[in-house]
């Protein structure tokens, strides 16, 4: 359980850390576009947003709060539910569109799990 929580709280904050060092890259690979520069500014923002959720969902033991295991597996529904709206309208396609979707889905049901476990 530890590694899925560890791993489900690793994610957000790499992610977090390319959106603050390349937003660019990060818009050709998940979304196959050119960010603009207020969109590269949003996208930094989100990146500060995405670290501090990966360090407040670090897990620490013995205990870990639930709320912590909810904001993780909100996170990664709501992202693989809104990047596959992204793919299935093919408006926003990168090559790395779908595997995103995959690890964001995977994650999700190992949180599910995880905290089937805690509770």
């Amino acid at each position: 359980m530890r590694l899925v929580l560890v791993a489900a709280a690793v994610e957000p904050a790499a992610t977090g850390l390319l959106l603050i060092i390349n937003p660019v890259l990060f818009g050709r690979l998940i979304l196959g576009a050119e960010l603009s520069e207020p969109g590269q500014a949003l996208g930094r923002l989100a990146g500060i947003a995405l670290i501090a959720l990966g360090l407040a969902c670090w897990p620490v033991p013995p205990n870990y709060p639930a709320s912590a295991i909810g904001a993780l597996l909100i996170y990664n529904l709501l992202a693989t539910l809104y990047l596959m709206h992204l793919g299935v309208g093919r408006r926003l396609v990168g090559m790395l569109l779908w595997p995103a979707v995959v690890l964001h889905s995977v994650l999700a049901i190992l949180i599910v799990r995880a905290w089937l476990v805690v509770a």
